[in-house]
């Protein structure tokens, strides 16, 4: 199935009925005074997370979706029926937005998590309600108040633990295969990962943690270029990033400056992101000898100005997976008591997250403006190509 990361919908919750007028009329009973019902409620429109589905594709194609309507009410005090609500379907990870107004709605970040997006319409009064002592036959209805209708963006975030950045052909889907169970695509070109890639990697029976391979990055990345604008902001929800650096390249470029490149465009994309828990990974260290990886090594922690931790791995034959894996799976366990423990890091945790998700929406928003921008005046160029010609209309 193809991976659907966006999608913009529109929904319509349902309109309530209208009251009724209408007068009790039975045989003998000439003026059995007002009997109209009220109307229903309209239906409401919900989003709810399914783990059952891991793509927001459905709603690339069908764009609107609307409740039912209440109906009206009617003679004998009979109220309208409601409408039924309609409960929408998503993917865990989807982060509702308003268009309109660029309000986050809410983050249905775990299993069941509903939320109300656009409230039905209440229901009309019939003229039953407004009987009073000086107002015996009243012929006073109200009409019911329409439904809510937004236009909404879905994006959807995989929900990992750990994410993987780097260069193409960097390893990090050779990696993500030899420590869990994920079978992702793997060649020697470039981006060979055009989707982002999760795995459960069990450390013990009782525990795991979930990584997320994330097509590769090129220079250029956060102003559009390549596959990374789209899939940068899958990394705002990860606690741990493994940057991962190839010693030896196949197109012979230069370590040090494919690493300093990530490092540049994750800080343009997210200055919150590029400051999260990150540590380097050099990786394919089996096609070297020692030396070059120790000349490598210094290289690449001097142009980063590097303190965080160190390792040396080759995805390949597993040489230092295992005691990569282990080093995560303290660092998730630490990073989760230290929120249990302690309220302050928790709030500060959740504020960071926020301003993540913020920056890398601004950031694609803007570059969306740059492009129809871009197409805008491309278009207006060639529309008055022969805007120097003069053009002169003679009646005859």
């Amino acid at each position: 199935m193809k991976f659907v990361d966006e999608a913009h919908i529109s929904v319509t919750a349902g309109n309530g009925g209208n009251g009724c007028l209408s007068f009790r009329r039975e045989k003998f009973i000439p003026r059995g005074g007002p009997d109209g019902g009220d109307g229903g409620d309209g239906g409401s429109v919900y989003l709810q997370a399914d783990v059952n589905l891991n793509t927001l594709i459905d709603y690339r194609y069908k764009r609107n979706h609307g409740a039912e309507n209440g109906e009206s009410g009617r003679g004998r005090d009979c109220r309208g029926a409601s409408g039924n609500d309609l409960v929408l379907k998503v993917p865990v990870g989807t982060t509702v937005i308003d268009q309109d107004t660029d309000e986050v709605l809410g983050d249905l970040t775990n299993a069941g998590d509903k939320l109300l997006v656009a409230q039905g319409g209440f229901h009309g009064l019939g003229n039953t309600r407004f009987k009073s002592s000086v107002n015996r036959a009243p012929r006073q209805t109200s009409p019911g108040s329409p439904g809510e209708q937004r236009n909404l963006k879905l994006e959807l975030k995989v929900l990992a633990d750990v994410g993987l950045l780097g260069l193409p052909n960097a390893g990090k889907s050779t990696f993500i295969s030899q420590i869990s169970e994920a079978k992702p695509k793997i060649a020697d070109y470039p981006f060979t990962t055009l989707i982002p890639n999760l795995g459960v990697v069990k450390v013990s029976p009782m525990q795991s943690f979930v990584v997320a391979d994330i097509p590769g990055l090129i220079e250029g990345a956060s102003e559009g270029q390549g596959l990374g604008i789209r899939f940068l902001k899958h990394l705002t929800r990860t606690r741990l990033l493994l940057h991962m650096v190839d010693v030896a390249p196949f197109d012979e470029s230069s370590p040090v400056e494919n690493a300093v490149v990530i490092d540049g465009e994750l800080a343009l994309f997210s200055p919150t992101l590029a400051e999260r828990d990150r540590w380097l990974v050099l990786n394919k260290t089996d096609l070297v000898d020692e030396e070059t990886l120790a000349q490598v090594r210094v290289s690449v922690l001097e142009a980063l100005e590097w303190e965080g931790p160190v390792f040396e791995v080759s995805a390949a034959t597993g040489k230092g997976c295992d005691l990569l894996c282990q080093a995560i799976m303290q660092h998730m366990e630490a990073r989760k008591k230290l929120l249990i423990d302690n309220p302050e890091a928790a709030e500060l945790e959740e504020q960071q997250q926020k301003q993540m998700q913020a920056e890398g929406r601004e950031r694609i928003e803007e570059l969306a403006r740059e492009r129809k921008l871009a197409r805008k005046s491309q278009m207006d160029d060639e529309d008055g190509d022969d805007g120097d010609v003069e053009v002169v209309y003679v009646r005859e």
